[in-house]
């Protein structure tokens, strides 16, 4: 798979998007009681939900290098990947949206529009077709009953 940026970078690099948008438009901040606290439960509910994904991971001795996802030994299939085929990058989405809510500037969720539409384009469809290389009929099915973010 010829992938020029980590998904790690990508979020990284969206999320200082997000912080340059904030400053270029204070003026589109709002106070909504609660919005740190909703931010903080994203965050909370990200990192849960990229741990249990880990976990499964780990416990199949497979690989998690989003990189190189020709190397998966075992595809994985239970825990949060029963309900979304890539809740890595969905928790990363969630972080983002998290950091979109502390600053409080709705136009930010421009970038995790943006975000979400690169990782798909760039990552995640040439994930799926080096899955289905690897796994065949047995990955296409579980696409069929697994949407790709939620």
């Amino acid at each position: 798979m010829n992938t020029r940026l980590p998904p790690p970078a990508v979020l990284l690099i969206a999320a200082a998007l997000v912080w340059l948008i904030d400053r270029s438009l204070p003026a589109l901040r709002v106070s909504i009681p609660g919005l740190d606290v909703a931010a903080g439960l994203l965050v909370i509910a990200s990192i849960v939900l990229m741990g249990m994904a880990a976990v499964r991971f780990a416990a199949r001795h497979t690989t998690i290098n989003p990189i190189h996802p020709e190397r998966a030994s075992h595809l994985i299939v239970g825990g949060a990947y029963a309900y979304s085929r890539n809740p890595i990058y969905l928790g990363d989405a969630l972080l983002l949206v998290a950091w979109i809510l502390w600053l409080g500037n709705p136009a930010g969720l421009i970038m995790a529009a943006v975000f979400v539409v690169f990782i798909t384009r760039f990552q995640i469809r040439p994930e799926e077709r080096a899955l289905a290389t690897r796994f065949g009929e047995r990955y296409r099915a579980y696409c069929r009953g697994v949407r790709r973010w939620i």
